[in-house]
């Protein structure tokens, strides 16, 4: 399996697959709004994490899927990544994870049926350990690899956390380390060592499990993960929900070791730039923020953080919450204000 390197099978990986927000806005603008289903708490309306349907007054299903192409060569931990990113938007509605159903496409005429099985083990076991079976799922024959998961989950329809309910004065809570697309870029060019990659896995494969326990907390009134289309892109999306403006500390950002060296030298992923030119206009950096610093801000999270709304009274509870089960670089960046939907970077 040593010789096995998924990434050279794929034109791009992990979350920096996705399409650029700016494009995806144009194509789903396209079609009409929506027919009224009242039980359907959350669709598409608001670009929010997962679909929620209300099932009585006690329990609402939560409906997610997300899948991608290798992010990083090994096949194990391929499957692990994967399957924790998918996880991560039922934890982001508060839910707990039910069962999953795997997203298998693979070129079987260019990959040993070894490293199919081992990217299904990494699934597998992130599943196991988030206490959820793969009940099922359904495979293709493609040219490049991909897999993910649908996922769903259960939670009190009371409890849902959406990412379009932030109020004016709450403060922002991040709960994972940044910098994943640019470890992702120095790795497909051999510059990542493996200290660097250990961190990047354990980054990646930790599951959002905060994001139930927030559930119950009054006073979270918005949740999202950063994903594909970087913290920016991400905020944006809260802002405009909700109808109000953000400020982000940049100095106040939690970064990955060695994360800002590596994009001082160059290794941003394309997918940066993308998420820049989709939402650019909507964002005030301060002067003298350097061209690596902006990139990092609209860098692709593959299995990323939480973003977390709350009032002042309540972060210091939800920061507890990440620290005390084991999301070291979870940090408070900055507040929802009021205005047009923009994000200051000061």
């Amino acid at each position: 399996m040593s010789e096995i390197k998924l990434t050279q099978y794929s034109h791009g990986g992990g979350c920096g697959c996705k399409i650029a927000p700016g494009l995806l806005a144009e194509i789903l603008g396209q079609f009409a709004p929506r027919a009224s289903f009242p039980n359907l708490m959350v669709g598409t309306e608001s670009s929010d994490d997962a679909a929620v349907w209300r099932l009585n007054d006690t329990q609402a299903i939560v409906a997610t899927t997300d899948f991608f192409m290798p992010i990083v060569d090994d096949p194990f931990d391929f499957g692990r990544i994967a399957a924790t990113n998918a996880i991560s938007d039922i934890y982001a509605m508060g839910a707990q994870p039910l069962f999953a159903l795997a997203i298998v496409g693979m070129p079987v005429d260019k990959l040993p049926v070894e490293a199919i099985r081992g990217i299904l083990s990494g699934g597998e076991a992130v599943c196991a350990a988030a206490g959820i079976p793969i009940a099922g799922g359904h495979s293709i024959d493609s040219p490049e690899p991909i897999y993910g998961l649908v996922a769903l989950g259960l939670v009190h329809p009371d409890q849902v956390k959406r990412n379009d309910r932030a109020q004016s004065g709450d403060r922002l809570i991040l709960g994972k380390g940044l910098g994943i697309g640019v470890m992702s870029a120095a790795l497909k060019k051999g510059q990542l060592g493996a200290e660097g990659y250990q961190a990047m896995l354990a980054s990646t494969t930790q599951l959002n499990t905060p994001g139930a326990k927030l559930a119950a907390m009054d006073g979270v009134h918005a949740v999202t993960d950063v994903t594909g289309f970087g913290l920016l892109g991400h905020l944006l999306e809260v802002c405009r929900g909700s109808s109000l403006g953000a400020r982000v500390d940049w100095n106040k950002l939690p970064l990955l070791p060695g994360v800002a060296q590596l994009a001082q030298q160059g290794f941003t992923p394309g997918a940066a730039d993308r998420n820049w030119t989709s939402y650019g206009a909507y964002i005030d950096l301060k002067p003298g923020l350097a061209d690596w610093q902006r990139k990092l801000l609209c860098d692709p999270q593959t299995s990323g953080g939480l973003l977390v709304a709350c009032n002042a009274d309540a972060a210091p509870q939800v920061l507890k919450t990440f620290l005390d089960t084991g999301f070291e670089y979870a940090a408070e960046i900055g507040e929802m204000t009021t205005g047009e939907a923009r994000v200051l970077v000061g």
